[in-house]
């Protein structure tokens, strides 16, 4: 077996074991699953990444203005940092620090960014942005702008992402301000598109799950038995993946033998969509104040900038 993170193999030996199997969404990026993800960003049925791309280019001499020059600007899940240079140009950091958990995928991005912007330092941080990691001591001085673009945060159930918001906000510190993208509930048919696109760049990218974990958890899951399924769940106002079984499989793992049925799936993310209230909401229980947001002209995208003010007693 080859040598495997013991929480990805902690994650996938429980999460296949559950009574609803389930593995964190965190998993799909080992270094083809970025590679991937960034193919869906330029789908035609991906609007995401184009909406958020525009709506960053409108905003961003406001965002500059009231967040200042010199700050260092610190990504979570930073991934190849298409966005990055928009933000970059416009606020002058004084150093970028992206983090990731796919450590040649983030070297690489972050050779690029360095060499598009030699007068700003990069520090990578190879780490899951969702646990404990330590910030480069190089920046401890300098006044911090949290950027998570790409909805993000809408892989996160409610209650995690409160966490996350939370974790964020000790991570950079009173005072400092997050710019955090959301995106917002829209027709169906758009959504539904956008994560089982036609070309099946999407499917493939669910099932690389599959295929990481037969090459570092000594699997023999049968790939070709399952397919991807976008399914969107009204209650929760999300899409969920599944990979489902399309017939009844037999298949070690890390030594754990496992049995599904046909028809039966491994849900694999979330993708959370929300109306304007609601991500306000959200980012209140999280421990940060909304400064200004921003959206397009449909309704499909916000971005909002926020900061971490002092707590207060109530009321």
């Amino acid at each position: 077996m080859s040598e495997a993170d013991p929480q990805f193999r902690a994650d996938v030996l429980a999460g296949l074991a559950g009574p609803r199997r389930a593995i964190p969404a965190r998993w799909f990026y080992d270094e083809r699953g970025s590679e991937l993800f960034d193919d869906i960003t330029r789908l035609p049925e991906y609007y995401p990444t184009r909406v958020e791309t525009a709506l960053l280019e409108d905003c961003r001499v406001d965002i500059a203005a009231r967040v200042g020059a010199g700050c260092a600007v610190v990504e979570f899940g930073a991934g190849s940092a298409t966005k990055t240079p928009l933000l970059l140009e416009a606020v002058t950091p004084s150093a970028y620090v992206p983090i990731d958990i796919s450590g040649d995928y983030l070297r690489e991005a972050a050779a690029t960014l360095q060499s598009n912007f030699p007068s700003v330092p990069v520090f990578p941080v190879e780490a899951d942005f969702t646990n404990g990691f330590d910030l480069p001591p190089e920046i401890d001085e300098m006044r911090r702008l949290g950027f998570f673009p790409g909805s993000t945060i809408g892989n996160f159930i409610p209650r995690s992402g409160v966490d996350m918001l939370r974790h964020m906000r000790a991570v950079l510190g009173e005072g400092a301000f997050l710019l955090i993208g959301f995106d917002r509930i829209k027709p169906l048919d758009i959504l539904t598109a956008a994560y089982d696109d036609a070309a099946g760049v999407t499917a493939a990218f669910n099932l690389n799950l599959l295929e990481r974990i037969n090459r570092e958890l000594d699997g023999d899951m049968p790939v070709d038995a399952f397919i991807h399924r976008a399914i969107w769940n009204d209650t929760e106002a999300r899409i969920e993946m599944h990979l489902e079984a399309q017939r009844d499989v037999s298949f070690k793992v890390a030594g754990a033998r496992f049995e599904m049925a046909a028809g039966e799936t491994i849900h694999t993310e979330n993708s959370h969509k929300y109306d304007l209230r609601s991500l306000m909401m959200l980012l209140r229980a999280g421990g940060w104040s909304p400064v200004t947001d921003y959206s397009d002209g449909d309704n499909w995208f916000t971005l909002v900038l926020a900061q971490a003010k002092p707590y207060h007693a109530a009321p």
